[in-house]
């Protein structure tokens, strides 16, 4: 019994220290390696708590551990994705009401701090179509200030915005995939 309440407690406090860190994490931008790492280890953490409560099947307890880091990375992933369809919310409305060569700055202010907000300029390279489907090809910039650690720089993406009624939407999957990986 002793034994167990021990575990118990360590388990707890490794919790409570991965909780505190994520807690103090998101107070700063850029967190989203430890934040994605914080998540997946608190849940592996939580789960095996949770096991050991509840059997000491060691076949029960995996599958419980492993099902809590799977619901911690799918959560993980889903709040980036929304981070992501914000910020190209933010480059879309800005590039839809531009002529073709017209420029435009846009900016994206993430209200879960797990990346940097972000900011640039965008322009229309040309009308895809217009009518019924209006869409444009754009090129946009991510330009980030210098930092005591990094010098500034500019990095330039293409992408396709299509209206969707009053609003105009990422309407791209490939060309972006450097720039957010497979989390379109």
């Amino acid at each position: 019994m002793q034994t167990l309440v021990q575990r118990r407690r360590s388990s707890a406090v490794a919790l409570a220290a991965i909780l505190t860190g994520a807690i103090a994490c998101s107070g700063l931008t850029g967190c989203n390696s430890l934040y994605s790492e914080g998540a997946t280890a608190g849940a592996g953490i939580a789960g095996a708590a949770i096991a050991g409560s509840i059997t000491n099947n060691a076949a029960v307890a995996t599958g419980i551990g492993l099902g809590a880091v799977a619901a911690a990375r799918a959560g993980v992933q889903y709040s980036q994705r929304v981070v992501h369809t914000n910020t190209q919310d933010s480059i879309a409305n800005a590039a839809g009401p531009l002529t073709v060569g017209a420029v435009a700055p846009w900016k994206a202010v993430h209200s879960v701090p797990i990346e940097e907000d972000e900011k640039g300029r965008v322009t229309v390279s040309r009308t895809i179509s217009s009518g019924t489907l209006d869409c444009k090809e754009i090129v946009f910039s991510v330009d980030r200030e210098a930092t005591e650690n990094r010098a500034a720089d500019t990095a330039f993406y293409v992408a396709s915005v299509c209206r969707d009624g009053n609003k105009w939407k990422w309407a791209s999957a490939e060309p972006a995939t450097p720039r957010w990986g497979a989390l379109q």
